[in-house]
């Protein structure tokens, strides 16, 4: 019996990188086919095929059917600014570069899922959440970020191509905050802020990391048992703010709510650190917790490190 035939949007990044890699090597997979307009790795161009576009290219559609691929993973949703990627791009890539994708996805005959590398964003960061977001508590609350409304449009793309082709299985995996050596993420960047990480004067909020190598296997195990449906990914554990910092053995620095943006972004144009999106002040505000019964349950799946072993691998 042939193996799973596996399209990787985003490929070139860290975490499309490292899921190439360790599909290349599953006996499951037959082949694998990577999308991104940067270059690869010697090592990982050798071993997967690459299409060189952007998901907004008007001939990706004929590339992507070409591919054969029987599963398409969706890695390319950007929160940040890349090289060749400005800010005001990102909206175009998230929402228009999806809506192409699936377009393309449509011709692929033999497609049985497409899995997207989600986020919990999703949900907001709220002062009245729940203690643990479940997956059918999305949009509770207004979309209150460029990200957030992103992610939205997201997932009601995804939504409306599952129910004009049911025979494919679609998978939202809503992760919570990566950290990790590799991923440019925003937690990420704050969490390795020198000398002091910024916080909110008064808050230590409840809060749930997920190591960027647990993402590569939240990817791998929807790619190979995709589940129908928003599943959210984090670690076993929830844990306050403090403690995060004290695992990665940062000091906190607390900066009042009404000047936030004005220090922490002054701050960082002085030191010529990159900025941070508005999420992060919503984050370190009122934190985020979410329930994982169907990632372990349905998906099968087990991070193998806590929100506090990723803090302390994130600084290391």
């Amino acid at each position: 019996m042939a193996g799973r035939r596996v399209l990787i949007t985003g490929v070139a990044g860290p975490i499309g990188a490292a899921l190439a890699a360790r599909l290349a090597r599953d006996p499951g997979v037959e082949r694998v086919i990577g999308v991104d307009t940067r270059p690869l790795e010697a090592g990982l161009a050798e071993r997967i095929d690459l299409i060189a576009a952007d998901l907004r290219a008007p001939d990706l559609g004929d590339r992507v059917a070409g591919s054969g691929a029987d599963v398409v993973v969706h890695n390319d949703v950007l929160q940040l600014p890349e090289t060749g990627r400005p800010s005001s791009a990102l909206h175009d890539l998230n929402v228009i570069g999806t809506l192409q994708l699936l377009t393309a996805c449509a011709a692929l005959g033999d497609l049985a899922a497409f899995v997207v590398r989600g986020s919990a964003a999703i949900y907001g960061a709220e002062a009245s959440a729940p203690a643990f977001w479940a997956e059918d508590d999305a949009r509770r609350f207004p979309m209150r970020t460029r990200f957030q409304r992103d992610v939205g449009e997201l997932e009601d793309l995804v939504a409306g191509f599952a129910r004009r082709n049911p025979r494919v299985t679609c998978t939202v995996l809503r992760m919570q905050p990566i950290v990790g050596l590799g991923a440019d993420t925003p937690v990420g960047r704050w969490l390795n802020t020198p000398v002091a990480a910024p916080t909110v004067l008064g808050f230590d909020p409840r809060v749930q990391l997920l190591d960027s190598g647990d993402a590569v296997g939240a990817l791998r195990a929807a790619t190979l048992r995709p589940v129908t449906g928003a599943v959210n990914v984090g670690s076993t554990d929830v844990v306050v703010l403090s403690r995060v910092l004290r695992a990665a053995h940062r000091r906190a620095l607390p900066v009042a709510g009404p000047v936030w943006n004005t220090v922490v972004g002054t701050a960082r144009r002085v030191a010529r650190q990159p900025p941070l999106p508005p999420e992060v002040e919503r984050w370190l505000r009122h934190g985020r917790a979410v329930d994982i019964t169907r990632m372990r349950t349905e998906l099968g799946f087990e991070p193998a490190r806590t929100s506090i072993e990723a803090a302390k691998g994130a600084a290391a």
